[in-house]
């Protein structure tokens, strides 16, 4: 235990480190997570829409519970327990309306309430009025829409963070690969509006440092240029539904956020040259990883 403790006491002691995220409702691997340092614990309770989204895509699609919160609650005390709801909606017959969702999640023990798939102002207001200051509100800007309307969006009162979701977002852009997004200015866009109005924002999610054909390192280096101040533990971090041992989770756990922070203070210090350089790094592997879908398309 001395080595969590050490990690989560480095976490602390940095000024700008990301809010790490992390998507369970298994109670072992919540454990193993927040002691190891990552910061949210996020329970996903999305599920209406998602299928006709994203069907055919190799994308996470859970339907974890109210009572899934109440499992992870006691659990959960050395980070914060995050719970996706699902977009607004009215009752139906075989599940209970947003404010009824939500009123739940709060009594169940969230401190954050994230809203997904949301559109317009009139929406937001409508969310904040259901949280009621029970509990963070954070947004998941995942539409087109949500993307054009950003601004007037930020002028309703109680937003306490904003997440640019690129999975669900660069679809509604017609892209073929989610961090195409940051490669343009759509990103960038977004992150300076957010950041005019002195609100937390963040951005997708990185996987470990030094693995896969777009390894975290560079994602992390390009949060840091934005201003970026959260991100999201993806299934390229750990996905627990396949490695099944604790000790196993555990292992990629302390290993990888350590090597996530220990990148955060070598990219903290770079100059607006080596950011640029690292974005068109960025550029060349996503445009690589484009390709090669557009080949395996036509095959």
């Amino acid at each position: 235990m001395w080595e969590f403790r050490q990690i989560r006491t480095e976490r602390r002691s940095k000024v700008m480190a990301l809010t790490l995220m992390y998507i369970t409702n298994n109670p072992v691997t919540a454990k193993i997570a927040q002691e190891a340092g990552v910061d949210r614990i996020w329970i996903d309770m999305e599920y209406i829409g998602k299928d006709e989204r994203q069907g055919g895509m190799d994308t996470v699609k859970n339907h974890h519970t109210i009572d899934d919160i109440k499992k992870l609650r006691p659990i959960v005390t050395n980070a914060e327990l995050m719970v996706r709801v699902n977009p607004l909606h009215p009752a139906a017959a075989d599940y209970y309306s947003s404010e009824d969702e939500i009123n739940q999640a709060i009594e169940a023990g969230a401190d954050v309430i994230m809203l997904p798939m949301f559109r317009t102002a009139d929406d937001i207001k409508k969310f904040v009025s259901y949280v009621d200051g029970r509990a963070k509100v954070q947004l998941l800007v995942e539409t087109a829409e949500a993307a054009a309307n950003i601004e007037s969006i930020l002028e309703v009162p109680g937003i306490d963070e904003v997440h640019i979701g690129l999975n669900d977002l660069h679809l509604a852009y017609h892209m073929d690969f989610m961090f195409e997004l940051i490669c343009g200015d759509i990103v960038k866009d977004l992150c300076q509006k957010i950041k005019d109005k002195g609100i937390k924002y963040g951005f997708g999610g990185i996987a470990r440092v030094g693995y896969g054909m777009l390894p975290a390192e560079y994602i992390i280096a390009e949060h840091y240029h934005l201003g970026s101040s959260a991100a999201i533990l993806s299934r390229g971090f750990c996905d627990a539904n396949i490695v099944k041992d604790p000790r196993k989770i555990e292992s990629i756990f302390i290993e990888g956020v350590k090597n996530i922070r220990l990148k955060e203070k070598e990219v903290e210090k770079y100059s607006e040259e080596e950011y640029q350089q690292n974005l068109d790094l960025i550029r060349n592997k996503v445009g690589l990883i484009v390709e090669a879908k557009k080949r395996r398309s036509r095959d």
